[in-house]
């Protein structure tokens, strides 16, 4: 796992004085910069992954573009290998959402967010839930797919057969929450993918996962991550309740800070928060990517006059690009016979050079994803005063 610097012993507080405040800019850099958004690195893509924490996935090929978009030279089998290597594992995890993670990463968060799994199983499925040996199904359950990977579907027959009186959904979902799943590949493969075919995460990894986790590192990693940040912030990220016991814990080997609305933000002395002015370039997001899922507060990053426009009804965030470090509009490749089209659609206008420094970023992205193909760029402005209405510029 990505071994974060030893934040030694916190500055002595002040009596007196007021915590810092930090500026939505501030934030900003301070998370692009973690993110690994403000320049590309060179790290391997298992590093990369376990600095991130985690990579949401619950669209297969997302974190591809998500490692492109931070890491200098990236190649999609770079990923592609370490996923067919057992090296890194697609698991139900963060707020119980399929997320990339590495094996070692997955032994020691899987068991931390049990409680998010156990929530959404009583939220979804509470009634069918009543005098039904959770042990036992799980148990059954984790036979069935170590015996040989199973879709849910067929996981949900298997047991429906053993148990005719209960709902198939609720004992798939008892397995899925109570026993870590893995998805196989060639899920998540470039230039493959396939069914979502799950086993235990022991059988595919060839050791238990950790009998003792440890919630602070959780905590110190996520900071790492994607602080300065707030106890609700934590929380929104991970799904996890009670973060604040936790926090406590830590205050000794943290710093703390204020933003402009008065909110405390902690943090961990050696991180970076580079200057509010720091140019920040051109950056295209993969959707769900985590920089705009992990705080309640996402203003650092999302606008808030334009987070309406960039979920789908369902919640479901479209791929995004970012201007000056903030989300500016939105985007996707289409296909048009021979041709692979960035779609580009902004929020706003685009000053001449930002346009210029998008479509250059745009190229390098249709290069990477849509390798092979003649490659176009379309670009979308807002008509003058009507609302929700695109056209295409020449």
């Amino acid at each position: 796992m990505e071994i974060l610097p030893s934040p030694g012993p916190a500055p002595a507080a002040s009596t007196t004085a007021a915590p810092r405040v930090l500026g939505r800019r501030a934030l900003n850099r301070a998370l692009l910069s973690r993110q690994m958004l403000l320049a590309r690195e060179t790290l391997p893509a298992v590093r990369a992954v376990e600095r991130l924490v985690a990579m949401q996935a619950q669209a297969p090929l997302a974190p591809y573009v998500g490692l492109w978009t931070r890491l200098a030279g990236f190649r999609a089998d770079d990923l592609a290998d370490r996923i067919n290597g057992r090296d890194l594992v697609r698991i139900a995890l963060i707020r119980g959402t399929i997320h990339l993670l590495s094996a070692d990463d997955c032994r020691e968060l899987r068991p931390l967010v049990q409680p998010v799994l156990d929530r959404a199983l009583r939220a979804g499925y509470g009634r069918h839930l009543a005098g039904l040996d959770l042990d036992a199904v799980a148990a059954a359950g984790r036979a069935l797919v170590e015996e040989r990977p199973r879709t849910f579907a067929e996981l949900g027959a298997a047991l429906g057969d053993r148990l005719p009186d209960r709902d198939t959904g609720a004992l798939t979902a008892v397995v899925r929450t109570q026993v870590p799943l893995v998805q196989l590949p060639p899920r998540g493969v470039w230039g493959r993918g396939g069914q979502a075919v799950h086993t235990s995460a022991e059988a595919w990894l060839g050791r238990p996962l950790s009998a003792d986790p440890s919630p602070e590192d959780l905590v110190l990693r996520y900071l790492a991550a994607y602080g300065p940040a707030s106890v609700k912030d934590l929380q929104a990220w991970s799904g996890l309740t009670r973060q604040r016991e936790v926090v406590d814990r830590l205050r000794p080997r943290l710093l703390s800070f204020r933003d402009e609305r008065g909110t405390e933000l902690l943090d961990l002395p050696d991180a970076p928060r580079p200057d509010p002015e720091t140019p920040a370039p051109p950056r295209f997001l993969p959707e769900y990517d985590n920089l705009l899922r992990s705080h309640a507060d996402r203003t650092r990053v999302l606008p808030e006059e334009h987070r309406g426009r960039l979920a789908t009804p369902n919640d479901s965030p479209r791929p995004a690009f970012l201007i000056d470090g903030f989300v500016h509009g939105t985007w996707r490749i289409v296909r048009e016979r021979d041709r692979a089209i960035l779609d580009v659609e902004p929020y706003a206008p685009l000053a001449a050079p930002d346009r210029t420094a998008l479509l250059e970023e745009g190229a390098r992205l249709l290069a990477f994803a849509a390798d092979g193909a003649d490659h176009d760029i379309r670009v979308r402005v807002a008509e003058p005063g009507v609302a929700g209405e695109r056209r295409p510029v020449e």
